[in-house]
């Protein structure tokens, strides 16, 4: 089912005796449904942004009758932040996410200090990251900075056939690019601390005149072009 978020920043409420896989960017489900059919002992979380995505992967859970599988249309860093239990995540998968291949876009990436913090406030001791692309230069960017991590240890990633595939990693491997895989384990942290509010990233402050210019759209624009 679709959650819907009453209190944008109280934890939601799984039960602590269930354990609790997330998939960071669902997308219609087509690995999380199957992991849930396959484990109706286990709680699955699915997060999407893209809303035809969600209510697809809802129609998928309702179809399959799958009770123990969610879905939220949130933003992932936020919904890590301040959303999911403290050390209460067994597995976290993130399956090709955008690698915003262009230098000027890298600040969107999800891999950075941010996620990784939030990342490891809500793996349990033990839980595992799993991760998977096909672009070379974001998977060395996302190795390097685990590698750098203390709070995080390498090790072998899971085994998946096709059955478990994404729709993305079905479209790449069918056009034969090269997938990476990697994944890691969270370790203890005796010197954790809550996270802080989250804030916004300085190059995502608004800016004079830039913000005025996108929310009056393409009819503003060409009428003040000369002032470009």
């Amino acid at each position: 089912m679709i959650i819907r978020v009453t209190d944008p920043c109280k934890p939601l409420d799984f039960p602590a005796d269930v354990p609790l896989e997330v998939e960071v960017g669902c997308g219609k489900g087509r690995f999380l449904t199957g992991r849930a059919a396959l484990h109706p002992d286990r709680r699955f979380l699915g997060i999407e942004r893209i809303p035809e995505r969600v209510r697809c992967f809802d129609a998928k859970c309702r179809r399959l009758g799958l009770a123990n599988a969610d879905v939220m249309r949130l933003e992932a860093l936020y919904t890590f932040h301040y959303l999911l239990p403290c050390h209460g995540i067994d597995t976290v998968y993130v399956f090709f996410p955008d690698p915003w291949p262009k230098r000027k876009h890298h600040s969107h990436r999800l891999f950075g200090p941010r996620f990784l913090n939030a990342l490891h406030y809500r793996l349990k001791t033990g839980g595992r990251l799993e991760f998977a692309t096909d672009h070379a230069e974001y998977a060395d960017v996302v190795e390097g900075c685990l590698a750098a991590d203390g709070r995080f240890q390498s090790v072998e990633p899971m085994a998946r056939g096709p059955e478990e595939w994404t729709e993305f990693e079905t479209l790449f491997r069918g056009q034969g690019l090269p997938i990476r895989s990697a994944a890691w384990e969270a370790l203890a942290d005796p010197g954790e601390r809550p996270l802080a509010p989250l804030a916004p990233a300085p190059e995502d402050e608004p800016r004079e005149g830039v913000a005025r210019r996108e929310s009056h759209g393409k009819e503003w624009r060409l009428a003040n072009a000369e002032g470009d």
